[in-house]
């Protein structure tokens, strides 16, 4: 039975998805301001000399036009990028880091069209990631603050705070946090670590507030248990194939209480709109019917060494696969091109099911 009614609802999701209705062309496109991690980052690390977190090299981007491997931890185009071209954009906005390198009157005016400050990495928490190697969410939102101080020199105060007001900004992190949890052994419980995340959650979102921010689109973390690496770990430490379910849990839990974050944060600030992506749904439901969506493996990397291709990372003397549409997977960690543009398309216009209590296409609009 529960089968049946995971193959009705991708059957469901897939009417929906052909019907996409991308952001006209004769429309302004919203200004996207985007901030998390390696699933957003458009190489921001890369401009990070010390940095040892980077996608820099092939075979990344092998798939990216002109086959430039620019800092996405994909084949191809992420799931940042995509979301940006459903509003009209050719692909995510620069990198804030990249932006800093151009000659003033260039840098003001491609923050108008919006920044990515996305940082793989990166975490809620300050000591989520190598130290000094990352942009941790705080200085990503310090970042903002400076592009908001720019915007307001350029086109005022009263048109600063307009602008940011139907602006969009998405927000995709987590994963390294409840990463760095399993990680450090620490003997922290569970529901304090995660209350101890969606408080600093709460305090992230309210600063970005305070800047101007009225729209968010949230992006809750997959079920990390089944990426490969995890996968890995699964099947040499416990000897059992299949998710790793203890990160799983912690998946289910962390989206419960954002859920419920941003309930109550809609309640209690004026203006406020938000649309939450449920990624743990939305990956778990590819993985138990992935034929559904095309795939027919959900379970290695694409681009890797060893067992499940989890054990090295992708580089250029990787193992890579032969038709990266077929896999989940890109590296140990992150989603191919194909994967990140169904997820993109989802939380453009996909159901409550996946994404609520609007979904990003809704929250642009105007109410």
């Amino acid at each position: 039975m529960a089968k049946i009614i995971i193959s009705q609802l991708i059957l469901c999701l897939f009417v929906i998805l052909i019907n996409v209705a991308p952001h006209s062309a004769d429309e302004t496109p919203p200004s996207l301001f985007i901030l998390g991690d390696s699933t957003a980052d458009v190489g921001t690390n890369t401009y990070i000399p010390e940095s040892l977190v980077r996608a820099d090299f092939p075979h990344n981007g092998i798939d990216f036009p002109n086959s430039r491997a620019t800092g996405r931890f994909s084949n191809g185009f992420n799931s940042a990028d995509f979301v940006a071209k459903f509003f009209g954009l050719k692909r995510s906005p620069p990198p804030f880091l990249f932006l800093l390198t151009l000659k003033p009157h260039h840098f003001q005016r491609h923050l108008l069209i919006g920044v990515n400050f996305a940082s793989a990495g990166s975490g809620l928490l300050d000591v989520t990631g190598p130290k000094t190697m990352v942009v941790p969410l705080s200085q990503q939102i310090n970042q903002f603050s400076t592009v908001k101080d720019n915007i307001t020199a350029l086109i005022g105060s009263e048109a600063t705070e307009t602008m940011l007001s139907k602006s969009l900004f998405f927000i995709s992190i987590g994963s390294n946090d409840i990463f760095g949890y399993f990680a450090t052994n620490t003997t922290i419980p569970k529901d304090q670590f995660i209350s101890n995340l969606i408080s600093t959650y709460s305090n992230h979102i309210t600063n970005l507030y305070n800047l101007g921010a009225r729209k968010f689109g949230i992006i809750s973390v997959p079920p990390l248990g089944c990426c490969p690496s995890q996968r890995l770990i699964q099947k040499l430490i416990n000897g059992a194939d299949g998710c790793f379910q203890p990160e799983n849990d912690f998946a289910i839990s962390f989206y419960s209480a954002l859920e419920s974050l941003l309930t109550n944060l809609s309640s209690k600030l004026p203006g406020f709109k938000y649309s939450l992506g449920n990624g743990y749904k939305m990956t778990i439901d590819v993985i138990e019917n992935p034929r559904a969506s095309g795939f027919e493996n959900v379970d290695s990397a694409c681009c890797g060494t060893g067992l499940l291709n989890a054990q090295g990372p992708c580089n250029s003397t990787a193992s890579l696969c032969s038709d990266r549409r077929k896999y989940l997977f890109w590296d140990l960690f992150h989603p191919t091109k194909k994967a990140a543009y169904l997820a993109a398309q989802t939380l453009y216009n996909g159901p409550p099911y996946y994404v609520s209590p609007i979904n990003f296409a809704q929250l642009a609009e105007d109410y």
